[in-house]
C-alpha cells in the first residue's frame, strides 16, 4: 500500500504523485528527490517501484519476502538496508520486532514498512519541519528513519530491565513459574542483541562513506549524525549485554535454589524414615521381650493333665526363674546393642 510520496527540492515538498508510476518523470522534471512510502507492499506496487527505479531483483526479492537479519547491501548506487524496529508491549510484558527495508539512491529513498513500528509519518513529518534535514538528500531521510529506530528501542531496553528487576525479586519467593519467564526474557534480549549490533557495521560504513562525498557541508553533518546514532547503538548494545548476564546469572541462581530445595526435601525424607526405623526397632525389641512370657504362658495354658515340671514341688519356681532371666536377658542385649 502506497503511504506517501512526494518530491522534495531544497528541502521543501515540491510534489505529490498520486501514483508511483509519475513519479519519476515528476522527479526529472523538478529534481530533488523523491520519498517513497510502502506498507506491506504487494508483488505489483513493489514491481512498479522496480520498474520506476531499476532495482535489484535480488534486494526486492528480499523486501517481498522479509524474514531478513539487520544488514547493508550495495547494488551500484543504490543502498538497500534492513531495520529490525522493536517494540515494548506493555500488556503482555513482551517485545515485538518487525522489519524496515530501504532503497536509497542518488535521488530517491523507497521506505517500506513491515510492521506497525516505527511510524514513518512521524519522521516524514519532523523532517519537514526542518528543511535543513532534509536538504541532505536521501541520505539525511536515511539518518532519520534509522535515528527513530534506535530512538525506539529505549523503552524496550527500560521494558526488559523493569521485567529482569521483578525477576531478581520473584527467585526467593518459590515461584515455580519463574524459570519459564527467565528463558523467554533470555529469547527476548538475544533477539534484540541480533537486531542491534549489525547497526554498528551498518552506521560505521555509512559514516566512512561520506568521507568522499562531494558536498562537504553536508556530508560533515552526515557524518556527525550517523557517528551520534552509532554512539547510542553501542550503549544500547552493552545494556543489553548487561541483561543478558543478569538473565545467565539468575538461571543459574534459580538452578541452585531449586538443587538445595530437593536436598532440604531429601534430608527431611531420610530423617523420616531414620526415625521410623528407631521406632520399629524399639518395638521388635519390647516385642522380644515379652516373648519369654508369652512362651511360658502358653505352656501353662495348655490342656495338659501332667507337665514334665508338675512331679516337683519347685518346678513352677524354676519357670518363673527361667522366664524372668530370660526377660532380663533379652533386655540386657538389646540395650547394649542401641535398639530401645
Amino acid at each position: 500500500m502506497l503511504v506517501d510520496d512526494a518530491i522534495y527540492v531544497d528541502g521543501r515538498r515540491v510534489a505529490s504523485p498520486a501514483t508511483l508510476t509519475g513519479t519519476l518523470e515528476a522527479l526529472d522534471e523538478l529534481g530533488g528527490f523523491a520519498w517513497i512510502g510502502l506498507y506491506r507492499p504487494d508483488e505489483h506496487e513493489l514491481g512498479l517501484a522496480v520498474a520506476e527505479f531499476g532495482l535489484h531483483e535480488l534486494a526486492v526479492e528480499d523486501a517481498l519476502t522479509g524474514h531478513q537479519r539487520a544488514k547493508l547491501d550495495r547494488y551500484a548506487d543504490t543502498r538497500f538496508v534492513v531495520l529490525r524496529p522493536a517494540r515494548y508491549i506493555d500488556a503482555d510484558e513482551t517485545v515485538e520486532f518487525g522489519e524496515v527495508h530501504l532503497f536509497v539512491g542518488l535521488n530517491f529513498v523507497i521506505a517500506i514498512r513491515h510492521a506497525e513500528s516505527p511510524d514513518l509519518r512521524r519522521v516524514r513529518a519532523r523532517l519537514e519541519s526542518a528543511p535543513e534535514l532534509l536538504e541532505r538528500g536521501p541520505l539525511g531521510v536515511l539518518y532519520a528513519i534509522v535515528d527513530q529506530v534506535v530512538d525506539e528501542y529505549e523503552p524496550v531496553i527500560e521494558g526488559l530491565g523493569n521485567d529482569i528487576e521483578e525477576i531478581e525479586l520473584q527467585l526467593f519467593s518459590g515461584d515455580r513459574a519463574v524459570a519459564k519467564r527467565i528463558y523467554d526474557l533470555a529469547g527476548e534480549v538475544m533477539e534484540l542483541q541480533r537486531a542491534i549490533r549489525p547497526l554498528t557495521t551498518i552506521l560505521a560504513t555509512l559514516r566512512d562513506d561520506l568521507r568522499s562525498a562531494q558536498d562537504e557541508s553536508h556530508a560533515l553533518e552526515l557524518r556527525r549524525s550517523f557517528r551520534d546514532v552509532l554512539d547510542h547503538v553501542v550503549s544500547i548494545t552493552e545494556k543489553a549485554e548487561e541483561f543478558r548476564q543478569t538473565l545467565a546469572n539468575a538461571l543459574m541462581t534459580h538452578s541452585t535454589l531449586v538443587a538445595q530445595q530437593q536436598n532440604d526435601e531429601m534430608r527431611r525424607l531420610t530423617e523420616t524414615s531414620l526415625g521410623q526405623a528407631e521406632q520399629a526397632k524399639k518395638i521388635s525389641g519390647w516385642a522380644a521381650i515379652v516373648v519369654a512370657p508369652s512362651l511360658v504362658a502358653g505352656i501353662y495354658g495348655m490342656n495338659f493333665k501332667v507337665m514334665p515340671w508338675q512331679s516337683s514341688p519347685w518346678g513352677f519356681a524354676i519357670a518363673i526363674v527361667i522366664m524372668v532371666a530370660s526377660g532380663l536377658g533379652l533386655y540386657v542385649l538389646f540395650r547394649t546393642r542401641r535398639w530401645l
